[in-house]
C-alpha cells in the first residue's frame, strides 16, 4: 500500500497573493490534500504570483524545478534605497534616480554579478542571513553570479520604473533594483520555465496536474536533473 503521504500525486500552479510567505502558501496546500508538499522556488512575502508547488511524490521531481529560468514584472522606486531591498525595509538612503537609466539598465543584461540581499534565506556561517539582519548583526554579503535574458521598461516615470525581466533560477530582482540605486515596490512572478501565472489559481483552488503532464513540457536539460528511475518512479504512482 502506498503510505498516505505520498498521495495525492500532482503539481499545483498557485497564484500567490502578497502577505502570505510561500511556506504558508505550501502549508495550506498541505492541509487540503495530508500529503507531503513541497515547492519550486519561493517568494518573498510583499511578492505576488506563480508558485509551482509539489504534492506527495511529486515532490520526487523538485530538482528539476528548481532550476528553471524565470518571468518578473517588478516596479522600482528609484530614489531611496532600503534595508530589505523592496517596500517593507527601513530606507537607508535617498537620493536622485539615475542621471541615465538606460545605461545603468544595460549593465545590467546579460551575465550578472551582484551581492545577496542581506535579508535572504542564504546560510553565512550557518545561519540564515535574514535572522543575522533581523539581530542588527552586519554580514559582507556573498555576490552570486546569474544570466538577466531580458530586461524590459514597461513604463518609467521621474522617481521610478516599471520593469519586465527574463533571468536564471537564483537570480535576487532585489539585488537588480538595489543595482540601480532602489528599491522594489511591487514584484510579481509571471513565468517558471513553461509555466505562465494565467494558468494559477488560489491555492485552495488549485487543481493537481498530473505529473507527466508537467514533465512533458519541460525542457530536456530540466529532466536531465532527475534520475529516469524517479521519474519513472513518480510516473508509476
Amino acid at each position: 500500500m502506498v503510505p498516505r503521504a505520498l498521495t495525492p500525486v500532482g503539481v499545483a500552479l498557485v497564484d500567490k497573493p502578497a502577505g502570505p510567505s510561500s511556506f504558508q502558501i505550501v502549508a495550506a496546500l498541505r492541509r487540503r490534500t495530508r500529503a507531503r508538499t513541497g515547492h519550486a522556488g519561493t517568494l518573498d512575502p510583499f511578492a505576488t504570483g506563480l508558485l509551482v508547488l509539489l504534492s506527495g511524490a511529486a515532490t520526487r521531481i523538485a530538482p528539476c524545478l528548481v532550476g528553471l529560468d524565470k518571468r518578473y514584472e517588478t516596479e522600482v522606486d528609484l530614489t531611496a534605497t532600503t534595508a530589505t531591498g523592496d517596500l517593507e525595509g527601513d530606507i537607508l538612503e535617498r537620493h536622485e534616480p539615475p542621471a541615465d537609466l538606460d545605461a545603468a539598465l544595460d549593465r545590467l543584461r546579460g551575465e550578472v554579478e551582484l551581492p545577496v540581499p542581506a535579508h535572504s534565506a542564504v546560510k553565512i556561517g550557518g545561519e540564515r542571513a535574514y535572522r543575522l539582519a533581523r539581530a542588527g548583526v552586519e554580514v559582507e554579503m556573498p555576490l552570486r553570479r546569474s544570466t538577466v535574458h531580458a530586461l524590459d521598461v514597461l513604463d518609467r516615470t521621474d522617481t521610478s520604473v516599471r520593469l519586465d525581466l527574463r533571468v536564471s533560477s537564483g537570480t535576487y530582482v532585489r539585488s537588480i533594483a538595489a543595482a540601480l540605486g532602489g528599491h522594489c515596490t511591487a514584484l510579481r512572478r509571471t513565468e517558471v520555465g513553461p509555466f505562465d501565472v494565467l494558468e494559477a489559481t488560489a491555492v485552495d483552488d488549485a487543481p493537481l496536474a498530473p505529473v507527466a503532464e508537467i514533465l512533458d513540457r519541460l525542457p530536456q536539460d530540466a529532466l536531465d536533473r532527475v534520475p529516469v528511475a524517479v521519474r519513472e518512479g513518480v510516473l508509476a504512482r
